[in-house]
């Protein structure tokens, strides 16, 4: 806040009678468990803010002392009632918030209390176990509200007399309730832009006529059809959320609308031009009955044309992920020509045809991942198709290869996923340069690469040639570097994130040293049994060992170029010895180096897993036993031995002296010179 109010806040946070906290105009009174709101605050206070405290009851008296209040906030509280004349003397009181109290105890004395507010704007009534009746009566009076939320309260059902008198209302939140009904609840509310009625049970959306909506969020509830009135008027709708639904069919959207979002993710929507056997349903159609009080309407859709009566031209961001589509019905893009994003990850689809009667010239994201795609079709002429495309995700599909010559076309794209696809990369060594691949030399656009757990074997000649790749993942590809290992070299300029996990890589199968601009790189998941010494000269920011056979680390990586510039480093679930820790002490002394999984770093000792960074005294003896010179070992337990041998010689020696000498005179015969 200092900074913010810059150099006049030297003393932004003043202590205040109460423990309350004073921010110019400010009272911040959070959390500490006042019963009733303080009498010796500062009277020019503006904003109140009473949070997590223990009110109950906010009395006639209570805010007499701070006319000039516009912002209050009591949420967590234990308020049960606002007395009639609570508010009297705070005429230009704006903010309301009461979220997460029990004002369904005095609903109407406290409603009483809010009609004295004519100028409030916002007020916020979640969480206070309100039922459809009391916030009818709470609201009634309150015709200058712009913004009111009743979220999480126990409201069931809406009809035209909840909201009656607001008339200035922008703003409507009616989230996480129990509705399952609406009967024109909204038609008087003339100026309501945003309308949130998600986490309800609504199931269905018919007649929906709410022309000068602009949101519209109807996510989580268990709507399995919705319909728009059929009418040329413009609706100002540009938001609209469906997701998480049961949804049979493509909505039925308004005929003129400023739709750029159409959220529909996570439904059963599918279409019934094609089904997957080969049927056609091209003529038959489906007849909608809608009741309204005693009048009886019948709408008549054929199955195939769901979008016969929608204007599309403005949509830019469609998600249809997470449904049972097989296919689409034609020239259902080609309504679509503003579209950036399209996602249809999730789907049944097998096959995806792109032409030029559906240039998509927009489209910066397409998304088909996760589908059962043995097929992508592109029919290539003279025009351009996908021109603006830079992310296309194909990942976990049944492709082989794409459409030769698709990326002469797609001249902005930076970031491919075919990840869990049986592709292989062009060219292909010898007999195998016949079979299908995937052609991405001299894209020079493309800089992220995904080809984790594609079967790559051996890729031979230079396949990334001519591109710029910074990202490449080749994960989970357990024969991608049993071969020739060049192509390396044409990323050795630009790669800065390199994924080598689950590639069977042994220490010495791959000399990292040329990879000058690397800056992360993950090698888990493999059977390093020795750390790799030509990682010492890369100057990596983020290194990762997990899952390898490696029983230490070179003691000295903290001083190498490696070491220095490390700035995280993932080390567990190796089998490390307890008594080689000398790495480790000095990785804990590095400065600026982080290991994540630290506290999952374990190391062996005979049968035990132990926290390197807390050896048992044991341990710690056994190991200095296990370290220590085995030279100096062995003459420390030898010179106790040969000690006591010398001792034993002399004592007799010494015994035996005289005897020998005669023994030797004897045999001899030769006198002493004594």
């Amino acid at each position: 806040l200092a900074v913010g109010w810059g150099s006049g806040m030297d003393a932004a946070w003043a202590p205040s009678p109460g423990g309350c906290e004073l921010v110019q105009s400010i009272m911040d009174c959070t959390g500490r468990w006042l019963s009733s709101i303080p009498g010796n605050l500062r009277g020019d206070t503006e904003e109140l803010f009473l949070d997590d405290n223990t009110i109950q009851v906010l009395g006639n008296a209570s805010l007499l002392l701070y006319p000039q209040l516009w912002h209050l906030s009591l949420t967590r509280n234990r308020l049960e009632l606002i007395e009639p004349g609570a508010f009297l003397s705070s005429q230009g009181l704006e903010v309301l918030s009461l979220t997460d109290n029990l004002l369904f105890t005095n609903y109407s004395l406290t409603a009483a209390a809010l009609s004295a507010l004519p100028a409030l704007r916002t007020l916020d009534l979640a969480g206070n176990q309100l039922r459809e009746d009391m916030v009818s009566v709470l609201v009634s009076n309150l015709s200058s509200l712009e913004s009111l939320s009743v979220a999480r309260n126990i409201i069931m059902r809406l009809d035209s007399s909840i909201f009656t008198n607001l008339t200035q209302l922008l703003e409507l939140n009616l989230e996480k309730n129990y509705i399952f009904e609406i009967d024109n609840a909204f038609e008087g509310l003339q100026r309501l832009q945003r309308l949130n009625i998600a986490y309800n049970y609504l199931p269905c959306l018919v007649g929906f006529g709410l022309t000068q909506l602009r949101v519209l969020n109807v996510s989580n509830n268990i709507i399995e059809w919705f319909l728009t009135l059929e009418s040329d008027d413009l609706f100002e709708l540009e938001v609209l959320d469906l997701s998480h639904n049961r949804l049979l069919f493509f909505p039925v959207l308004p005929r003129q609308s400023k739709l750029h979002s159409l959220l529909l993710q996570d439904n059963r929507m599918s279409f019934y031009q094609r089904l997957p056997n080969g049927t056609s349903l091209s003529n038959v159609t489906v007849q909608f009955l809608i009741i309204d009080g005693n009048s009886t309407n019948i709408t008549t859709v054929r199955l195939w044309d769901e979008l016969c009566h929608s204007n599309l031209s403005s949509l830019r961001l469609l998600d249809m992920s997470q449904n049972q589509v097989w296919g689409l019905p034609d020239d259902f893009l080609a309504q679509m020509p503003s579209l950036t994003h399209l996602k249809l990850n999730q789907n049944c689809l097998e096959a995806f045809h792109l032409s030029e009667e559906d240039p998509l010239a927009l489209l910066a994201e397409l998304d088909l991942s996760q589908n059962q795609l043995v097929e992508l079709g592109v029919k290539v002429g003279a025009g351009d198709i996908l021109p603006s495309l830079q992310l296309f995700n194909l990942s976990t599909n049944r492709l082989q290869a794409l459409p030769p010559g698709i990326f002469t076309h797609t001249r902005k794209i930076t970031t491919l996923d075919l990840s869990r696809n049986r592709v292989d990369l062009c060219p292909q060594p010898g007999e195998a340069e016949s079979l299908p691949c995937v052609d991405i030399r001299g894209v020079e656009t493309l800089t992220h690469l995904f080809l984790a757990g594609c079967g790559l074997q051996g890729m031979g000649g230079h396949p990334f040639q001519g591109t710029s790749l910074i990202h490449l993942d080749l994960s989970d590809n357990r024969q991608a570097l049993s071969g020739d290992l060049g192509w390396l070299q044409d990323l050795v300029l630009t790669l800065q994130v390199l994924s080598l996990r689950n590639t069977s890589l042994s220490s010495t199968a791959v000399d990292f040293s040329a990879l000058n601009s690397l800056v992360r790189l993950d090698l888990s998941g493999n059977s390093l049994a020795a750390f790799p010494t030509s990682l010492g000269t890369l100057r990596l920011r983020s290194l990762d060992l997990r899952d390898n056979c490696l029983p230490a680390l070179p003691p000295d990586v903290p001083q190498l170029p490696l070491g220095r510039s490390l700035r995280e480093l993932y080390l567990s679930r190796n089998p490390y010895n307890c008594c080689t820790l000398g790495w480790w002490d000095a990785l804990q002394r590095a400065e600026g180096l982080r290991v994540p999984d630290g506290r999952e770093v374990t190391c062996s000792h005979g049968s035990r897993a132990l926290s390197p960074g807390a050896l048992p005294e044991p341990v710690l003896q056994s190991c200095r036993w296990q370290t220590a010179d085995v030279a100096l070992l062995y003459l420390v337990l030898a010179l106790p031995t040969c000690l006591t041998l010398l001792v034993a010689f002399v004592v007799v020696f010494l015994m035996l002296k005289e005897k020998l000498l005669k023994m030797v005179k004897t045999r001899y015969g030769v006198s002493s010179p004594y």
